[in-house]
């Protein structure tokens, strides 16, 4: 943590930081080079051939997962997509937890079983990672719908890409929470590719989110989803709005990742310069830039990058000294009831 002894010399007073905080701001930036450098290991340990399959990252897409978590409350759950790594990371799972399962060892988060795109941990409100394109926003609204029934604060936050906008699950989960006032927050991570298909090319509106919303009654919100100071502050708003029975939000982010849609994807579809343009908009580099501008010194800075990567590297070796999952465990966590036997 920047102690005022640490600022940069002339820097401005702490009164800038009066709205978010510097810890905050610090837990923000942490969060997001967590989630970089992790996601950058997964992709260097496929080409080494030891994250097997597919996977889906989220470079570029850093801002949207931190903002929302850090905002966020204890109990608070998060229900996310196939390209879930950055919010289960951003939820505090460790990183050896969500490489260990990338890499099919025992000491993965589901002990080797689930994989990149079946993420979970109920300990830290990471509720499922959903590789079926809107399947989750129904369940996010039956989660909101048992809060609002037993009278419970916890808030959940649903995250989707923009292709799911066209989805019918969409319209349903979005009416059926406004209807009810549910406790949920709809995020679409609006990164302007579906898979391989610009969304603009197959979709009447400019925001396929926000533009829609007033169909259910709801604010129209689009943000800037490379900037995690808006995303958290749009964020904690919603969450406000949600504990105090005034009903969902939904909230359209536009980020870009820097990747193509999966591991197997070589995103030449993009127009020349796009992605050149929009790394412009880092929004890890976007952040240390903001740092520094509320005087937080660099030296701090370089420290959390420094912990962080040692945290990856411990984390990678420790994976790959672990051994792959026993086979005894084959046929067990299958069903709620553990078992799996009397269905046969």
């Amino acid at each position: 943590m920047a102690r005022v002894s640490d600022r940069a010399p002339g820097a401005a007073g702490s009164g800038l930081n009066d709205d978010i905080g510097e810890d905050k701001r610090l837990a923000l930036y942490r969060s997001q080079v967590v989630i970089r450098e992790a996601e950058q290991r997964a992709f260097d340990l496929f080409l080494q051939n030891l994250v097997k399959g597919t996977s889906h990252l989220s470079l570029g897409q850093e801002a949207v997962a931190a903002g929302f978590a850090e905002a966020m409350q204890p109990g608070d759950l998060s229900f996310c997509t196939y390209r879930g790594h950055s919010h289960t990371l951003a939820r505090g799972v460790p990183v050896e937890k969500v490489l260990g399962e990338l890499m099919q060892r025992d000491n993965g988060l589901m002990r080797g079983k689930g994989g990149s795109m079946h993420l979970t941990s109920e300990e830290h409100g990471v509720m499922g990672s959903y590789a079926i394109i809107g399947a989750h926003l129904p369940i996010a609204c039956g989660s909101a719908w048992r809060a609002q029934y037993k009278g419970h604060k916890d808030v959940s936050v649903c995250f989707f890409g923009d292709g799911t906008t066209n989805i019918g699950a969409f319209h349903e989960a979005l009416n059926f929470a406004a209807v009810w006032k549910l406790p949920v927050i709809f995020v679409c991570e609006n990164n302007l590719y579906m898979e391989y298909t610009p969304i603009g090319e197959v979709t009447a509106v400019q925001h396929p989110a926000a533009d829609r919303a007033a169909s259910y009654g709801l604010e129209r919100i689009v943000i800037d989803g490379n900037d995690a100071d808006a995303v958290y502050r749009t964020a904690r708003t919603a969450y406000d709005k949600a504990r105090a029975g005034r009903g969902p939000s939904l909230i359209e982010c536009m980020t870009y990742r820097h990747s193509g849609h999966s591991r197997a994807d070589p995103a030449k579809y993009r127009p020349e310069g796009e992605l050149e343009k929009w790394k412009l908009r880092d929004p890890v580099k976007i952040y240390r830039e903001r740092l520094l501008q509320f005087g937080v010194a660099e030296k701090v800075i370089a420290g959390i990058e420094t912990e962080v990567r040692k945290v990856v590297d411990d984390a990678t070796e420790t994976c790959k000294a672990a051994p792959p999952p026993s086979l005894d465990i084959l046929t067990t966590d299958v069903y709620a009831d553990g078992g799996w036997a009397w269905r046969n």
